[in-house]
């Protein structure tokens, strides 16, 4: 009952942003947690990269994959419609490593790189890994060029807010969606809670063999992309490990604060903005905020 004053006004922070959103925040040491809707799923975008990561680190460590393995890239045949970074820039044809996609994967969102991991190691067979591993609450239903397939692609960069104004609009009450990729009964999607759970899983002793969680954690320390959360976990004393997803109106972090005393902390955030526009510097910083007060009461109280 303490919390409650802090939730509503945290739930009205949030309103004032332009923003719906699903957090929680949970101790790694003693279990605790608090959030805001925390079991009410979203289509998780980018986020889906981190239980590919899982499944396809899982396959190299059984053999069913061998890490070093050479892709072949084409631009422009292989390319994923992205922003033009990582290999979604590239002008001429190359060679990477299966576990060198990976990197580019969650350092900075590669879509092209993620895919050419879908198509080594398919949805469904990531799937069979989370539920191998006792991990529920998480779909994966489709690869990243799926993903990328949305209005937004079909409007010129000066009318992308026709395209945010579709996604605002264009949802049900029931968490359906005319936009396939915003619909949770049609896309990859999730609750707070279940990633959360997928966070323990990787930072504390589980079913997912040490190597395999080691090298995630990893990975997400390396992510580049720390506009969002990063600002309010970042510091001398403390490490931010994190993986962003990023679709239309949807704005997603998840990721892990450990402080130098000891003490852990498994964050996720997953928003959807009213606000029919791309760049949304506030809201950004409001999700920062809120997840790092949700983070402060634990730790008062720890």
């Amino acid at each position: 009952m303490m919390a409650e004053p802090l939730l509503r006004e945290l739930r009205e922070t949030l309103d004032g942003a332009g923003l719906r959103g699903s957090f929680l925040v949970r101790d790694l040491g003693t279990g605790q947690e608090i959030g805001i809707e925390p079991d009410l799923p979203y289509p998780t975008a980018s986020l889906v990269k981190v239980p590919l990561a899982v499944a396809t680190l899982d396959r190299i460590r059984r053999g069913v994959l061998d890490g070093a393995e050479e892709v072949h890239v084409r631009p422009g045949s292989d390319t994923v419609p992205s922003p033009p970074i990582g290999l979604g820039g590239f002008r001429h044809p190359a060679r990477v490593a299966v576990e060198d996609l990976l990197f580019l994967s969650m350092a900075i969102s590669d879509n092209t790189a993620a895919e050419m991991l879908f198509a080594r190691t398919p949805p469904d067979a990531v799937s069979t890994t989370l539920q191998d591993l006792g991990l529920t609450g998480i779909t994966v239903r489709h690869t990243i060029r799926d993903l990328s397939s949305t209005p937004n692609e079909r409007f010129d960069p000066a009318e992308t807010h026709f395209a945010h104004t579709l996604a605002i609009e264009a949802g049900t009450a029931g968490r359906g969606h005319s936009v396939p990729q915003l619909d949770v009964t049609r896309a990859s999607s999730g609750t707070a809670r279940a990633y959360i759970d997928l966070l323990q899983a990787l930072w504390r002793p589980s079913a997912i063999a040490p190597e395999v969680a080691e090298r995630v954690r990893a990975l997400m320390a390396g992510n580049m992309l720390r506009q969002r959360l990063a600002p309010d976990f970042s510091s001398d004393s403390t490490r931010w490990s994190s993986k962003t997803g990023t679709m239309l109106n949807l704005r997603h972090e998840i990721g892990v604060v450990e402080h130098d005393d000891g003490q852990w902390y498994a964050v996720a955030a997953l928003t959807e903005s009213r606000v029919p526009a791309t760049a949304q510097p506030e809201a950004e910083a409001v999700m920062g905020s809120v997840a790092r007060r949700l983070r402060d009461h634990l730790r008062a109280g720890a």
